[in-house]
């Protein structure tokens, strides 16, 4: 049985030392790391990091977008690893590693994240929500001015609406607007008015 660590940071985070150390003391055995521009989409370490995984190993990441960049992919992710019998330890998340046994372990730790799921997906309706009804009041007023930004909910692009939740996440995360620009790929002024619309 195998800990196995993935970080996956932006080709300008200062963090990745700070990372591998901390794996370093949770007595990692085997570390899996992208390195991304904001524009980047494949994360090939992330897919070899999957298929090293076997059953009865503990795959840890700092935080659970690690391990999916929307709520599809997050889905698909655990239940992959769950079905391989591989438990998941998010850092930022309730640990149950004094729990002896590993299903009962497994079952609480799928409990957690599908708690999390549920109330990230609350969120980002409630976000979605507050930003169409502040587009209908600002047309009623009259002060609803230029084409909307493509990166929407339901962009026709589907980086785009990947892109899209992952602004939300970090404007409701508190991140800066010029690392979320770093990391996305997308410019600042798209980001304000994103932001802009929320408000």
């Amino acid at each position: 049985m195998s800990r196995i660590g993935y970080i996956r940071v932006s080709a300008k985070d200062q963090n990745e030392a700070r990372q591998k150390e901390t794996f370093q003391k949770l007595n990692v055995d085997k570390i899996f790391m992208d390195k991304l521009s904001g524009k980047d989409t494949e994360r090939p370490e992330f897919n070899k990091m999957l298929e090293y995984t076997r059953e009865g190993d503990t795959v840890i990441v700092k935080e659970i977008a690690r391990l999916g960049r929307n709520n599809k992919e997050l889905t698909e992710t655990l239940d992959y690893l769950t079905n391989k019998g591989v438990t998941v330890d998010i850092l930022n998340l309730p640990s149950f590693n004094d729990v002896q046994d590993e299903n009962l372990k497994r079952l609480l730790t799928n409990l957690i994240l599908e708690i999390y799921k549920y109330q990230a997906e609350n969120e980002r309706k409630e976000i979605l929500e507050r930003q169409r009804q502040g587009i209908e009041i600002a047309k009623k007023k009259g002060v609803y001015k230029g084409r909307p930004t493509t990166y929407t909910h339901d962009a026709k692009d589907p980086q785009k609406r990947i892109t899209y939740f992952k602004i939300l996440e970090m404007l409701e995360g508190g991140s800066p607007i010029k690392r979320i620009s770093e990391e996305t790929g997308v410019s600042r002024p798209t980001i304000y008015k994103i932001r802009k619309q929320l408000e």
